[in-house]
């Protein structure tokens, strides 16, 4: 038999005392907050922080999709001009050949 002290692996689960998790619970806790105040977030305006950098990462990816949109259309763009150019130039359009 097990002894109740000692956490205990049964059908691959961990089982703890309550104090035991509620000690792990808190030292995750505290390791987030110190997690979060290294980087800045902490403190009354960390929400606000978050909420703004997800603002900006948004406005961010809605950039660089609208950039690769309209490098798409130059290049199809240019490519079009360069068949008609060609067709203007074999058909002799403007009447420029013999």
């Amino acid at each position: 038999m097990t002894d109740p002290q000692k956490p205990a692996l049964v059908d691959n689960m961990l089982l703890l005392r309550k104090e035991d998790f509620e000690l792990l619970d808190r030292a995750a806790e505290r390791g987030a907050r110190r997690a979060l105040a290294d980087v800045g977030l902490d403190g009354d305006d960390a929400a606000h922080d978050i909420r703004e950098l997800r603002g900006l990462l948004d406005a961010f990816n809605s950039a660089k999709h609208t950039a690769w949109q309209t490098v798409i259309k130059m290049v199809t763009t240019g490519f079009l001009l360069a068949l008609v150019a060609g067709a203007f130039i074999k058909f002799k359009v403007f009447g420029g050949g013999q």
